[in-house]
């Protein structure tokens, strides 16, 4: 390894190493903190590990082999990782400078970041864009799962939307300013960047095709280029690809390891790479684009990103798996959204810092007031990047924090390899629908039809403040341009493909113009507007589908005749399966038997019953396998007081009822405790909503209910058990 690494070092001894980046290169401590992590975080900091391991084992190889003079360790953030045996963010005792991000944001030589601060929303303790990881997580797609993103339209959760398209409110501010200035020395050559941070493939895909455009399969087998909701960032225009995108997805982390990116990527991936080989092709004709690896290109547009006649000089937009390669000397962004989670201060200053190089480092003349007379200096001028989704604190420290003393380990649930034959899928339901028998529709509006639009969920104005600086309120005020028969018409459409298209994609346009009648009726008698909210906001793809479920609802309610109940799947990962689950715990566990469950544990979260329940369904031949829904993503969607809920069953049993292993009964099994409205509610819509659904649709096997009050009666109740079959009328 020393003598690949240092060839063009010939026989030389006492090197001088300079280590940029160097958080990444350390020795852990083996005595150390055992932080909690799970999930992505334990594989995250698993990999810093690795890497500071590598990395220090090769300097000492090198000192023992050509001896080292001295270490020169250059990083912004010099600080212990996290699984690093260290509390993070202790600083390493070697610092001789500390010139922390606060000290470089007070010195203008750095960008100033702008976060939220306040917001019209009112609800928890920071404001909706700033911890918008936790409001969004769940409505998320899964990492490792089948989405059937490329199919279907994007639907991001609504905090999500609401933090796109307000800080694009603001991009389009900055980028008509920028469309403004002179073209001086480069400065104005290449337009403002936004940068959207995901925590995986499935997430950035969907906010890549939200932002960029997305091709919508036809019921001929073609297919259809539909434009992002940002049209400046858009790849789509006048019904097909750009020839140069605005907008680039790239996974940082596979292109800075050297390796081949992953299939899945390059399938995502594959229009912006032949793109960018026809705009290399046209840009430099002596050049063999051919022999570019795939990689490479994507490295090479990466890397250019706002620098005037490369290949990465139009790009508007970038959507990135993981953290953004280290060094990226982009010095255009100006928006910045994070769209994964941080735990700590760390990682938020390295998100933020993605965005803080400078555009222009040349001094201006300015006049400042000193004891009351004006003083003339030279400065730089203020520069400030947009972040929503980070929640950075402005909060200088110092010291070293005392390490914590580890709790009790964790006990590791997970499913199993060599258990696979245990393994329980299961569909994911985002509603129900009704194949209805009428060939023209009306609605007649009652109570349950109205729909309030408040900041409660997506608030129309945010603040955005810095440390120091002037203050930015970031609005949807452009909305309001927006004519309401575009509403109505987007809102019929919406109702149109989610319930009036069949399994091949066929939709019944005939009912097209009922829908927009009823869709306009709708609006006028039944949307509540309160705060600063206006009904263009209907727009919103989250508040369209809300919109929809209530005049189909009516429709329903109005239609006479048959009517067949069917399930809504979920766009995103619409089968869940018992294979994905891993996660750390601290609860009480029962260890399960190797030949009845995927999962490694039953997670207990009274003092018996659970253990109770795992117990007896082990002890039964008729159960082929069990498991309990914790952490499996398995949810009940339900309606109380006009709000839509969800629910997670207790367990879900595979069970031979008579006809064989090859044809299980899917046994879900609540235990109910205290009976309440609430809990009547989700019971009432499982019995006479999901499981006749979900046996009508035919395509997920046989599914029963079952209620139990006491798990050590459970056994006999299971055996006595009959399948709901007749579906009910809608209420």
């Amino acid at each position: 390894m020393i003598r690949r690494v240092t060839r063009d070092l010939g026989a030389k001894k006492n090197i001088v190493v300079l280590n940029d980046e160097a958080h990444h290169c350390y020795r852990c401590k083996p005595d150390g903190v055992d932080e909690p992590l799970t999930g992505e975080e334990r594989k995250e900091a698993q990999e810093n590990s690795e890497t500071a391991r590598i990395w220090i084992s090769g300097l000492e190889a090198l000192a023992r082999k050509s001896g080292i003079r001295a270490i020169f360790d250059l990083s912004a953030t010099p600080f212990f990782l996290r699984g690093s045996g260290y509390s993070e963010g202790v600083l390493f005792p070697w610092v001789v400078s500390d010139f922390s991000l606060i000290d470089a944001i007070e010195s203008g030589i750095v960008k100033v970041p702008r976060v939220p601060v306040s917001d019209d929303a009112g609800t928890g303790q920071q404001p909706t864009y700033r911890d918008l990881w936790l409001r969004i997580r769940d409505g998320l797609p899964k990492k490792g799962r089948n989405s059937e993103t490329a199919a279907s339209e994007p639907k991001p959760p609504a905090e999500l939307e609401g933090a796109l398209l307000s800080l694009y409110g603001h991009y389009k501010k900055s980028f008509e300013h920028w469309e403004q200035l002179p073209d001086k020395a480069g400065v104005a050559a290449t337009p403002p960047v936004f940068i959207v941070v995901c925590n995986n493939t499935n997430v950035s895909k969907m906010v890549f095709d939200y932002i960029a455009g997305w091709e919508k399969p036809l019921a001929d087998g073609t297919s259809a280029a539909v434009p992002g909701k940002m049209p400046l960032l858009s790849n789509v225009r006048d019904g097909r690809f750009t020839h140069r995108p605005n907008t680039i997805l790239v996974d940082s982390q596979q292109l800075e390891s050297g390796e081949s990116m992953a299939d899945d990527f390059k399938k995502i991936a594959a229009r912006e790479i032949d793109e960018f080989k026809a705009d290399y092709r046209t840009r430099f004709p002596d050049r063999d684009a051919d022999k570019l690896t795939d990689e490479d290109l994507l490295r090479e547009v990466l890397n250019t990103v706002g620098k005037p006649g490369k290949l990465g000089e139009a790009i508007r937009c970038v959507v990135s798996v993981s953290m953004l390669t280290e060094g990226w000397d982009a010095n255009t962004v100006t928006h910045i959204l994070g769209v994964r989670a941080f735990g700590t201060q760390l990682l938020c200053e390295q998100v933020i810092g993605r965005g803080l190089r400078r555009r222009s480092y040349e001094a201006e003349a300015s006049e400042i007031i000193v004891n009351g007379s004006p003083v003339k200096i030279e400065a730089f001028p203020v520069e400030y990047a947009e972040v929503y989704g980070v929640p950075f604190s402005f909060i200088p420290c110092s010291g070293s924090p005392v390490d914590p003393k580890p709790g009790p380990p964790p006990t590791r649930v997970r499913a199993l390899p060599e258990r696979a034959t245990c393994e329980i899928t299961f569909p994911r339901i985002d509603g129900y629908r009704y194949e209805l028998p009428a060939e023209r529709l009306a609605a007649v509006f009652n109570e349950a039809s109205r729909l309030t639009l408040s900041t409660q969920s997506f608030p129309t104005k945010t603040e955005n403040a810095p440390i120091v600086g002037q203050t930015q309120y970031h609005t949807l005020d452009d909305y309001k341009n927006v004519r309401l028969p575009t509403v109505a018409f987007e809102i019929a459409r919406t109702v149109l493909e989610q319930y009036f298209t069949d399994a091949d994609k066929n939709r019944k346009d005939w009912l097209f113009p009922d829908l927009v009648a009823i869709a306009r009726d709708w609006i006028n008698q039944s949307v509540e507007l309160k705060d600063n909210t206006f009904p263009q906001l209907l727009l919103w793809s989250s508040n369209r589908r809300d919109a929809a479920d209530r005049i189909y609802h009516a429709v329903v309610r109005t239609t006479a005749g048959e009517k067949q109940l069917l399930p809504i799947a979920k766009p995103y990962d619409p089968v869940g399966s018992t294979r994905f689950v891993h996660f750390d715990t601290r609860r009480p566990v029962y260890k399960t038997r190797a030949d009845k469950c995927h999962i490694s544990h039953v997670v207990a979260d009274t003092g018996s019953w659970e253990q109770k329940m795992a117990e007896t369904l082990e002890s039964m031949d008729e159960v082929i396998c069990y498991v309990k829904n914790q952490r499996l993503g398995f949810e009940i969607p339900y309606t109380i007081d006009g709000v839509q809920r969800r629910y997670e069953p207790d367990f879900i049993v595979r069970l031979n009822d008579g006809r064989g292993p090859g044809d299980p009964l899917n046994l879900i099994i609540e235990v109910t405790g205290e009976r309440d409205r609430e809990k009547a509610a989700k019971v009432s819509t499982a019995k006479t909503l999901w499981f006749p659904a979900v046996n009508n649709a035919g395509q997920w096997g046989r599914w029963a209910f079952l209620e139990a009050e006491d798990p050590w009666k459970v056994k006999g109740e299971i055996l006595k058990l009959s399948v709901p079959t007749a579906p009910p009328l809608p209420a």
